[in-house]
């Protein structure tokens, strides 16, 4: 069977957002058993040792640049943009990363019957898809994430950065995301609730959760609880929905558990920080380290992994990898969301915490109880050695690829 996987994002290294880590590690694992062809964009800051390094990892490497869409940001760019979503049911952010040279390899490939199957890598891709496809081959759509549940939750939680467009956009959202969907044999997701999302669009949809999974190897377990008062958030630092966390994390949860722990610090881990995140960096305490070697030295280093997330649908990556590495965790619904790891007849997993009080004496309790942190940190550990791995989502995947639907 010949895999076709389109993913705008380059997916390699699987250190620079969820994005790629996911893209990654589920085609290193076809490969092992189907021949498999990328197709995906370079933007400037992919390297040459980068592309080559991929290239070793699939059967075919096909690189397109990114298109510069040279779009305006003024009053008048925005309106022509929202006109043109109202016009042609397709958001503004998949027109700027659709490439007529990369839609046009992937017609002739289809007419020519190169392939048995192809994914979209992100809902992002979907526009390459036209909807005959499915007479000819297998579709498949790997959403990652609900782009109408994410702007609806947006709302409902008051962290919308603009929020007049996203109230213009949400309906607009719910029909592109209601038609979209048709299109493909088979719909991927990460989670119950993004299911739940699209069954409410098609109840006849073939739809299949598959979780992400933690790469042992980069986030291995601790060796030790480093004791202290010492918090960690991790992820990219210019996703929008991290940077409402970090925010939340560092000026409203941080000043109030220092009025009872005055040498609590906090570390703030991750690529491509903005601004916003880096002037984070000037209140006491907190660390904005960018880019690092390992995330796993950091979190081995945190008394408690915070994951305030108060938006942003999908499974987190970095709520699995803070329990791979041993770190304690305390975590929104968001944060958890796909995740059991409380409730009657479950063994507790991580602390779960909504509002500033609630994070306070969450982290406080965990502070003070040593033999609490050996316990979150040995059953989460355990949770993700069991049921996230990449060899397990790889295996459903297959399996989903295959038309063996389970």
């Amino acid at each position: 069977m010949n895999i076709l996987m389109v993913s705008a994002t380059f997916p390699y290294p699987p250190t620079k957002g969820g994005t790629q880590v996911r893209t990654f590690h589920l085609l290193n694992y076809l490969q092992q058993f189907h021949p498999v062809t990328v197709l995906t964009q370079r933007t400037d800051d992919v390297t040459d040792a980068e592309v080559a390094t991929l290239r070793d990892r699939v059967t075919e490497l096909v690189v397109f640049p990114r298109p510069h869409t040279g779009s305006s940001s003024g009053l008048a760019g925005k309106v022509t943009r929202f006109a043109s979503f109202l016009q042609q049911g397709t958001p503004p952010s998949v027109l700027a990363q659709h490439s007529a040279e990369m839609q046009a390899w992937i017609d002739r490939a289809v007419q020519k019957q190169r392939f048995e199957v192809i994914t979209c890598e992100h809902s992002v891709n979907e526009r390459y898809v036209r909807p005959e496809f499915r007479q000819q081959l297998r579709t498949v759509v790997n959403v990652h994430s609900s782009v109408y549940g994410s702007c609806r939750n947006q709302l409902q939680t008051g962290t919308s950065e603009q929020v007049w467009r996203d109230r213009l956009n949400l309906p607009l959202l719910k029909r592109y995301e209601q038609r979209y969907c048709k299109k493909f044999c088979h719909l991927v997701v990460t989670t119950d609730d993004d299911r739940n999302q699209l069954y409410a669009f098609d109840p006849t949809a073939s739809i299949e959760v598959i979780p992400n999974g933690v790469d042992f190897s980069a986030f291995p377990y601790r060796a030790a609880d480093p004791g202290g008062h010492h918090l960690v958030f991790i992820g990219a630092m210019d996703n929008l929905a991290n940077i409402d966390a970090a925010k939340f994390l560092s000026l409203n949860i941080l000043p109030a558990l220092r009025e009872h722990y005055p040498d609590t610090t906090l570390a703030l881990v991750g690529s491509r920080p903005t601004a916003d995140i880096q002037n984070l960096g000037e209140q006491p305490g907190i660390v904005v380290t960018g880019q690092v070697p390992s995330m796993a030295e950091y979190l081995h280093q945190a008394t408690v992994c915070v994951i305030p997330m108060r938006t942003g649908y999908g499974i987190k990556n970095k709520t699995l990898e803070a329990m791979a590495a041993g770190a304690p965790v305390v975590a929104s619904d968001r944060g958890l969301e796909g995740l059991v790891v409380d409730g009657a007849n479950t063994p507790l997993r991580a602390l779960r915490a909504n509002s500033m009080p609630e994070y306070v004496q969450a982290i406080s309790r965990l502070f003070e109880d040593p033999t609490l942190r050996s316990q979150l940190s040995h059953t989460a550990r355990s949770l993700v050695e069991s049921d996230y791995t990449w060899e397990r989502a790889g295996q459903r995947y297959l399996k989903v690829l295959e038309g063996k639907m389970f």
